[in-house]
């Protein structure tokens, strides 16, 4: 798709007159440019050529390309969503993009279907994906659906003003009140499928407090500085009180359950396209309240 306009003033940069003219970020103008796609009056230019009144510019909007993946009918506990964004309720046991041999069923299969658009900064393979939680933790995640979205959202997740909330049950008793971890986490060099804190990692600062100790179990509230591969769970190996059923970082236990009891509880965000701060909340999921009536109970005894 070609878009044109003509400059009525001198002196204005092609990507600033663009931006206010499209609706799309700078950013995105200069990727377009970048790739040879802004002409001026017949001529290929950068985005920091200025106009002069009377130019002609010329911006190709390549239609994006295909990704293969398949839109699925699959259940989607959708929170909130308008025309810039989408919060998700993510069901333990579903991963959020295609990778490492899942090529289905996946929450963007199910966001394919369900929401008419998605930013597609992330590539095809992860539209609308400004953030990941893993395949077996549960709770909320914001999805953007255009690409001005995309970006706001993922500054304030690079500045550390979205704020995201989880709760988790830990194995043992948690002495302390609370308090902050603060390491290194990097892939473990003894299995490169999982994560561990490591001198040559990227710094990780995750912040705990005690909600309720049971008898052998802690629950726990965490608040996430950064936001490596795995934290809170490799944190929580760390600290050394796995999370309940994080079998792959130790915390097997007598309960059945199908992946760690962890959970996204609140996100608090500014939203991209009113400024305005936003907080949305997650109830447990059935089988993590089920798991505490069952401590509670034992704990009567």
């Amino acid at each position: 798709m070609i878009k044109k306009y003509r400059a009525e003033e001198n002196g204005e940069r092609a990507d600033v007159f663009l931006a206010e003219k499209t609706g799309f970020t700078r950013s995105r103008i200069k990727i377009l440019c970048d790739g040879g796609n802004l002409k001026i009056n017949g001529k290929v230019c950068p985005a920091s050529r200025k106009l002069k009144a009377g130019d002609t510019a010329e911006l190709n909007v390549p239609a994006p390309a295909s990704s293969g993946i398949e839109p699925e009918n699959l259940p989607l506990d959708i929170v909130y969503e308008d025309d810039c964004i989408a919060v998700i309720n993510k069901a333990q046991g579903v991963t959020v993009h295609a990778g490492n041999g899942t090529h289905g069923s996946t929450l963007v299969n199910a966001l394919l279907y369900h929401l008419d658009n998605l930013s597609g900064i992330n590539g095809t393979l992860r539209p609308g994906i400004v953030h990941r939680i893993d395949k077996n933790t549960s709770g909320l995640l914001v999805v953007a659906k255009n690409d001005d979205a995309h970006l706001k959202l993922s500054e304030q997740l690079k500045d550390k003003t979205c704020s995201r909330i989880y709760i988790a049950l830990l194995k043992g008793t948690v002495k302390e009140d609370g308090g902050t971890i603060d390491t290194f986490i990097g892939r473990d060099p003894k299995n490169r499928t999982k994560m561990a804190v490591v001198k040559s990692g990227r710094r990780a600062v995750t912040h705990f407090r005690v909600i309720r100790r049971y008898g052998g179990y802690t629950l726990c509230e965490f608040s996430l500085e950064t936001g490596r591969t795995h934290q809170i769970r490799v944190h929580c190996k760390y600290m050394g009180h796995p999370i309940a059923g994080d079998k792959e970082y130790g915390g097997n236990c007598a309960f059945n359950l199908n992946g760690q009891l962890l959970h996204a509880r609140e996100l608090k965000f500014v939203h991209p396209a009113t400024g305005k701060k936003v907080s949305f909340t997650a109830p447990l999921p059935p089988y993590f309240e089920k798991v505490l009536k069952s401590l509670e109970t034992n704990s009567r005894k």
